[in-house]
């Protein structure tokens, strides 16, 4: 009789919770900011991309997230904030996991990934900030080892359902979903000049090691521009690499893309917002990434790429914390604008004029 009783008690909870579940109206959304890693803690210890954001955009309540990669978090203005992961893998796990959360209406939300990343010094110079234009997948291939290939060939890495690398018509045999993404001009534009003349953070250190790279660019002090995103699960190096990346980007864009930064999982983070927004979940023409260099993506005159590789390591890169702050004083200023003006911007993408 007792087993009876507590079981239909068990039955009425949770028959309970699920009505209650399914019946809650969901929390509207206004700004979801995406990064990939954290160091220890989300607050209080060494900073990842993540701690910045907990800690001055006051994500203070914490919703539990098992589904994916860390439990998120939210402030009262209506952002969300959600860590996934190092990797593609993770990235597209934890965000299609996100889409479908029953507790969230994303259908107006704005998505704003920021991250750090290598930098070309023929673009820009650490510590600099860049909104991508264009993201391209940099895993999707065949890929002979370079002991091997043809003289005559640039590259081992061959376009998927290719032969030879950059064999034209560019469009391979399973099509080119998910190998290039191109974000909203608009918004991109909009979101570049609204933060072009934000002054970064700048150290005696990064001066120096700007001053051993050539080129106009690299030797500038921090600032934000614009440009394609290579995203590869891979963290390559290398002047080799550098030269294979801008070919690569411009590949698969048809020229139109101009390669400027290396990140790892944006591909994965875009690709489950591309379906979520096929599933009407979300819209995929509110979706913003920037990046900031935390290390150039090359060796220095003088050093190998075996040596320059073994310096950049996790928090060594050159402009590690000055990167970290770069992604906030820039993408902070975007979400505040999008969240302030949120009786416009709810129905109405904005653009620059």
């Amino acid at each position: 009789m007792r087993l009876f009783a507590a079981s239909s008690l068990l039955f009425a909870t949770t028959c309970f919770f699920a009505q209650t579940s399914t019946t809650a109206k969901p929390i509207e959304i206004k700004v979801v900011v995406v990064n990939m890693f954290e160091v220890g803690a989300d607050t209080g210890d060494a900073p990842g991309e993540y701690q910045y954001w907990v800690e001055r955009e006051h994500l203070d309540t914490v919703l539990p997230f098992p589904q994916g990669y860390h439990d998120l978090r939210m402030n009262h203005d209506g952002v969300l904030g959600v860590l996934t992961g190092v990797g593609t893998a993770r990235a597209a796990a934890t965000i299609m996991a996100l889409g479908q959360d029953p507790r969230f209406d994303l259908s107006h939300a704005y998505f704003v990934v920021a991250g750090i990343a290598g930098i070309d010094p023929a673009m820009g110079s650490i510590g600099s900030a860049v909104w991508s234009d264009y993201i391209v997948d940099g895993d999707l291939a065949h890929e002979i080892d370079a002991r091997e290939i043809p003289k005559d060939w640039k590259t081992g890495y061959v376009p998927l359902g290719k032969s030879t690398p950059y064999e034209q018509p560019r469009t391979a045999r399973f099509g080119d979903d998910g190998n290039v993404y191109h974000l909203n001009p608009s918004l991109v534009d909009w979101a570049f000049q609204l933060t072009k003349d934000i002054k970064l953070e700048d150290t005696p250190a990064m001066a120096e090691r700007r001053q051993q790279f050539e080129g106009a660019a690299a030797k500038r002090p921090p600032f934000v521009l614009r440009g394609a995103n290579l995203s590869a699960s891979t963290f390559w190096h290398g002047k080799l690499m550098n030269q294979w990346a801008h070919d690569w980007v411009s590949y698969q864009t048809d020229g139109k893309g101009t390669y400027a930064v290396c990140g790892m999982e944006d591909t994965g983070t875009l690709q489950s917002l591309t379906w979520l927004a096929r599933a009407g979940k979300v819209d995929i023409n509110r979706v913003l990434v920037l990046r900031t260099a935390s290390n150039y993506d090359q060796q220095r005159p003088g050093k190998t790429a075996a040596e320059s590789l073994a310096e950049t390591k996790i928090r060594q890169y050159s402009a590690y914390m000055p990167s970290l702050d770069a992604a906030y004083r820039v993408g902070h200023v975007v979400v505040d604008n999008l969240v302030t003006n949120w009786n416009k911007t709810r129905d109405s993408i904005p653009s620059h004029e």
